[in-house]
């Protein structure tokens, strides 16, 4: 890595604390905050400000707020984005951490489609690849992802569909599935156990973009001799951390 240029990492710390708070600072409390010489915050604020990066905020004399060339940059950003792309990448790093299966799957109707998938280290058969459809109510992804629905598009998904079962371990019984969607959205991760694969148990995590929606569900995937009660604690962690690593990567905020 080349030098760092200290004006620049200057502009950028300024620019970066907009992103906490309401959004809007005053020069002194940049500053302040920053611990830079007056001159330099006034400097490096009357810049970003003469290239539209930031605005002065309307009714509230010295204070500013991001411009519109920082939106610009934010949502050329976005449209570059590819969440098939971004969920392969952060699944090949949980992989090398748990050395566990890892997906990223999509709801559509009432199926998933995994749009990424990175193969444990392990030789255990999968019912899954990329690309794949299986129904969403036999999935660790699929109920993560229908328990993030609103109660009217749920009934909307479901409604005259017949709940097949993959396996004896199927939620196939509607009132079932309604019952466990419900403690997922309490617990916020879905767990499955042997009801689409007879040997695979599996957790599930949300995966939301810049707007908050939920886009995507991150799993991990491991066979049923190694699913005990600690290693689920464990890949519950990692699949929570992944997801959460992936709608960062989708511009996702998450609340300080």
């Amino acid at each position: 890595m080349g030098r760092l240029v200290p004006a620049v990492t200057r502009a950028f710390d300024i620019l970066e604390l907009f992103l906490e708070g309401d959004g809007t600072l005053s020069s002194p409390e940049i500053t302040r905050r920053l611990q830079l010489p007056r001159t330099t915050t006034h400097e490096l604020v009357s810049t970003l400000t003469a290239r539209n990066y930031l605005i002065p905020v309307r009714d509230q004399p010295g204070r500013y707020r991001l411009g519109v060339r920082a939106y610009q940059l934010g949502s050329r950003y976005a449209e570059q984005l590819d969440l098939a792309a971004e969920g392969h990448q952060v699944a090949r790093e949980l992989v090398d951490t748990c050395g566990e299966t890892v997906h990223v799957a999509v709801l559509e109707d009432a199926d998933v489609i995994y749009i990424a998938k990175v193969d444990s280290t392990h030789a255990v058969r999968m019912v899954s690849a990329a690309g794949r459809r299986l129904p969403a109510h036999c999935t660790a992804v699929g109920k993560m992802l229908l328990a993030t629905l609103p109660e009217y598009e749920l009934d909307e998904r479901l409604e005259g569909r017949e709940l097949t079962a993959m396996t004896p371990a199927s939620l196939s019984d509607p009132d079932a599935l309604r019952a466990a969607l419900t403690e997922i959205r309490i617990l916020g991760v879905a767990v499955e156990q042997q009801e689409s694969n007879p040997d695979v148990s599996c957790v599930a995590a949300p995966v939301r973009d810049r707007s908050g929606r939920v886009v995507a569900a991150l799993s991990v995937s491991v066979p049923a001799h190694r699913w005990t009660e600690d290693r689920e604690n464990e890949l519950t962690a990692l699949a929570v951390k992944g997801a959460n690593e992936l709608s960062v990567r989708l511009g996702h905020r998450f609340a300080r």
